[in-house]
């Protein structure tokens, strides 16, 4: 007899929360922001955008030190350089440091540095990877695969909540289409049906899901709407000059714009989750015979 899954909701009202450092996500939370640089590329970057989130209330820092690039000629990262500067914005900051884990081998060379471990589309099915991070405590950021069905990304889930890690966090980052316009195509619809089907905590990142920096506030906006958790997005002090995904990391300013968005967003849905009023009654309408 198959097992009830672990991901899903045991009662409708059933949300998790997991702690990033000393930030939460999940049930009743304020949306929860992760930004940072798509690549850590030096002591200064870092500081710069850490020395920005502290300024803007933002608990948690992400930068990629191993690359998963397209091209094996493309900036690989940092590796464990890149590490050691982004623990340095823990301690120097106090902020939760989430970097993105490709291989089994670099869970152990990671754990002193991070606080959350991401696991990338490329890697969403990678189940002997899943399975050994089922085996730590820290939490994962999952993110959707290129091409993955809702149920595959579920039961991608699944295998790090079997193997006895309880903090799951999933990521929408868009799934491939036809259409180049975008980069990806953000499934907000899928956001929603997931908040129906899990208590697991949902993130999404507009940034690879649009690949486009002016399109990254607007479907920030509408993925509060339809109830994400949080906002996973790049940022960098000089947007042109970064070293990978420049086309859609948000400058420094932009990502304050962005976070007062969510405020904003995030009061606009309280309003909507209360009771219609009772002077609001609806329009009914007298057929005649």
């Amino acid at each position: 007899m198959t097992p009830t899954p672990k991901y899903q909701k045991a009662h409708e009202q059933h949300q998790s929360v997991v702690s990033i450092g000393k930030a939460t996500i999940g049930h009743r939370h304020e949306p929860l922001i992760i930004a940072g640089p798509c690549a850590v590329e030096s002591y200064e970057q870092l500081r710069a955008v850490g020395d920005t989130l502290v300024s803007i209330g933002v608990p948690c820092i992400r930068g990629g030190a191993f690359k998963p690039r397209t091209s094996p000629y493309s900036f690989q990262g940092l590796g464990e350089e890149g590490l050691k500067l982004l623990a340095k914005m823990r301690q120097e900051l106090g902020l939760g440091v989430v970097s993105e884990v490709m291989c089994i081998e670099q869970i152990a060379v990671m754990a002193p540095h991070v606080d959350c471990y991401q696991v990338g589309a490329r890697n969403m099915q990678n189940f002997d990877l899943l399975k050994a991070l089922g085996k730590q405590q820290k939490p994962v950021i999952l993110k959707r695969g290129l091409a993955a069905t809702l149920s595959e990304f579920l039961n991608a889930a699944e295998y790090i909540l079997a193997g006895g890690n309880p903090n799951v966090i999933l990521c929408e980052r868009g799934i491939r289409s036809f259409d180049t316009a975008t980069r990806n195509v953000l499934d907000l619809g899928g956001v929603a049906w997931l908040k129906t089907q899990t208590h697991l905590p949902v993130l999404v990142d507009p940034s690879h899901a649009t690949g486009v920096r002016n399109l990254i506030l607007p479907t920030t906006r509408a993925a509060i709407a339809v109830g994400a958790d949080g906002i996973l997005v790049e940022a960098h002090p000089q947007p042109e000059k970064s070293v990978s995904d420049a086309a859609q990391a948000l400058s420094l300013d932009d990502l304050a714009r962005l976070t007062h968005e969510v405020g904003l967003m995030t009061a606009a849905m309280k309003e909507c989750d209360k009771p219609l009023p009772s002077k609001i009654k609806p329009i009914r309408r007298q057929h005649r015979a």
